[in-house]
């Protein structure tokens, strides 16, 4: 069974994946270029050798780039091994995953949708563990009260901004510079 990983460009800059077989097991978003995002995956997956994609993986990055160039795109489709994700982090990314692009829901949401509504707090550190950036669209789920919460993403809180224009879900704010 032979581990791949694959760096490419978006729309924010460059990210990652890693497959196994036709089964996505971890993606990146960027972390400071192809040298960083690739070091980063390996760091994870040292036993991955970059290559071309096989189809399925090449059907996620496809998507990805389509995602974060504009496109409503929905990645739920993409096949992910959750093998060492613990049973709560995995619910809590299958209720993220019918975010559609475009859309937002808090913490607490899917809390309730996961029947704990009191867990509020542990569906945020599920999202910031998240080894499946963009697939499990972690950028769509907020704190109470609409406001952005944390990111564990490089760029922290203005990337999860910057994804929620990218999809619609949020307006363009003007700046003063």
């Amino acid at each position: 069974m032979t581990t791949g990983l694959t760096v490419f460009d978006t729309a924010i800059g460059v990210c990652g994946l890693a497959w196994r077989d036709d089964v996505v097991i971890g993606t990146s978003l960027p972390s400071g270029g192809a040298a960083a995002t690739r070091a980063w995956l390996l760091q994870r997956f040292p036993d991955a050798v970059e290559g071309p994609p096989p189809a399925a993986a090449r059907a996620a990055v496809d998507g990805i780039v389509a995602l974060l160039g504009g496109a409503r795109f929905d990645l739920a489709s993409v096949a992910l091994d959750f093998s060492g994700v613990p049973e709560f982090h995995r619910r809590a990314y299958e209720v993220a995953r019918t975010i559609p692009p475009g859309k937002t829901l808090t913490y607490g949401d899917i809390a309730h949708r996961l029947g704990m509504p009191g867990s509020a707090q542990a569906v945020g550190q599920a999202m910031g563990h998240n080894p499946f950036p963009i697939i499990v669209p972690c950028h769509r789920v907020l704190a109470a009260g609409g406001k952005d919460g944390g990111f564990s993403a490089r760029g922290g809180v203005e990337t999860k901004r910057r994804m929620l224009v990218i999809e619609g879900a949020l307006a363009d704010e003007p700046t003063l510079f």
